[in-house]
C-alpha cells in the first residue's frame, strides 16, 4: 500500500513545534558556553510578547509624561486651550468695541445736529400683536405738554446738587407702574425697575435723538435716547421697538412696549436707566412715578 502524504498545514505545524537548539562555543577551544533549546513556534511568541510589551511601554509614554510635547504639530493641550480662549475673548472685545464706537459716533453726531438718516430699520412686529397699539399721546399726556410748555420757565428746581444742569428739566413718566426694584450703584443696578402689565406702551421721558437700538441676551431690546445736557435714557426688556435709530422724538412719545425679555429679566416690567455726564443718577430724583 502507498504511505498518505501529510498534508501541507500538518507539516508547517510540525514545523512549528520542530526543536532546534542555539549554541554557543569558544571560537578558540570549541568548549561550549550556552546552549538554549528553541522551537519557531516558541520564537514567534517571545517576538509577539516583547512588541506588544514595547508598544504599550512607548504609548504609555507618549500618553502620560510630557514626551508628546514633543511630537511635530501635536503641540501643548493647555496652550490649545488658552489660545482657543483667548481667541473668543478678543472677538467679543472687537465686537464691543464696535458697538461702541458706534454709538459714540451717533452720540457725537446728534451733538453736532447732523446725525445720518441711514439707520436700521426698526424690528418688525411679525406676530400683529401690537399693529392696533395708539402710539400717539391720550388726552392726558397731551394736557402734561401743554402745561410743561406753558410753565416750564416757572418750574422749581431740584435740590440734589448732582442734577445741577438738569434741575430745570420735567421728565415725562414712562409708565404708571410700581417699583420692584431700585436704583442701587453698590449692586450695579444702575435704574429701577418698574412692574405694570405686559405691553403697556413706554413713553419717552424727555425730547431727544434715538441713538441705539437693538437686542442682547441679558438685556433683551433695548432703546437709547439721547437728550440735550448729555443726558441718556435707556429703557430695557421691551417686548418691540417703536422707533429706529436716528428717530428724532418729543418727550411722551411712545416708544416700546413694555415685556419681559432678556435672560435678566423676571417678569413682564420696564428697567429705566438715566446717565448723566456718563454718570448714572437715580431717576426717582428726576421722574414722578
Amino acid at each position: 500500500m502507498s504511505e498518505v502524504k501529510p498534508s501541507r498545514w500538518k507539516k508547517f505545524v510540525s514545523g512549528l513545534k520542530s526543536r532546534y537548539r542555539l549554541v554557543i562555543l569558544n571560537d578558540t577551544t570549541y568548549g561550549e558556553k550556552l546552549s538554549i533549546r528553541l522551537t519557531p513556534l516558541g520564537i514567534i511568541i517571545g517576538i509577539t510578547a516583547i512588541t506588544i510589551l514595547m508598544t504599550t511601554l512607548v504609548i504609555s509614554l507618549v500618553a502620560f509624561t510630557s514626551l508628546k510635547e514633543y511630537i511635530p504639530g501635536y503641540g501643548n493641550i493647555a496652550e490649545r486651550k488658552k489660545i482657543l480662549e483667548l481667541t473668543f475673548k478678543t472677538d467679543s472685545i472687537e465686537q464691543s468695541l464696535q458697538d461702541k464706537e458706534a454709538y459714540m459716533m451717533n452720540i457725537l453726531n446728534v451733538l453736532h445736529d447732523s446725525l445720518e438718516r441711514k439707520s436700521p430699520k426698526p424690528l418688525k412686529d411679525t406676530s400683529g400683536r401690537f399693529k392696533n397699539v395708539n402710539v400717539e399721546p391720550g388726552k392726558s399726556d397731551k394736557l402734561f405738554r401743554e402745561d410743561y410748555e406753558q410753565n416750564k420757565s416757572s418750574i422749581a428746581s431740584f435740590s440734589n446738587p448732582k442734577l445741577k444742569g438738569i434741575s430745570e428739566l420735567v421728565f415725562f413718566t414712562p409708565v404708571k407702574g410700581i417699583i420692584v426694584s431700585a436704583f442701587n450703584v453698590k449692586e450695579e443696578h444702575f435704574g429701577l425697575d418698574l412692574v405694570t402689565k405686559e405691553d403697556e406702551t413706554v413713553k419717552n421721558v424727555l425730547d431727544g435723538t434715538v441713538v441705539f437700538t437693538g437686542f442682547s441676551a441679558e438685556d433683551g431690546y433695548v432703546i437709547h435716547v439721547q437728550h440735550s445736557n448729555n443726558l441718556t435714557s435707556i429703557y430695557k426688556h421691551n417686548n418691540n421697538l417703536l422707533k429706529k435709530t436716528g428717530d428724532r422724538i418729543k418727550a411722551g412719545d411712545v416708544i416700546s412696549i413694555v415685556g419681559n425679555t432678556g435672560e435678566l429679566s423676571k417678569g413682564p416690567h420696564l428697567h429705566l436707566e438715566l446717565w448723566y455726564n456718563g454718570i448714572p443718577i437715580d431717576p426717582q430724583d428726576c421722574i414722578a412715578f
